[in-house]
């Protein structure tokens, strides 16, 4: 195996890398070959998605907004009938 040394790693990269690798949970070292195995194409970048909050999974409203409210309006109404 080669070992290799990077120079001119300025504090704000170096301060980004330290906090990716400790949000993966993995070594400054482990992170970087990762990192370059992944940007040669020596490995395929892993799926992994994490997400922070729902937005992402429920969606948000696009073009079929009015559809679907106009669809689900008589969802609204109450059938006095039945609670009485």
């Amino acid at each position: 195996m080669t070992t290799m040394t990077l120079r001119c790693i300025d504090d704000t990269l170096a301060q980004g890398l330290k906090e990716l690798a400790r949000s993966q949970g993995i070594s400054l070292n482990a992170l970087a070959l990762r990192l370059i195995r992944e940007a040669t194409g020596v490995d395929k970048r892993k799926r992994t998605l994490v997400h922070h909050d729902l937005d992402t999974l429920a969606g948000t409203w696009g073009k079929d907004e009015e559809a679907f409210l106009k669809t689900t309006h008589s969802l609204e109404t109450l059938d006095e009938e039945m609670w009485n």
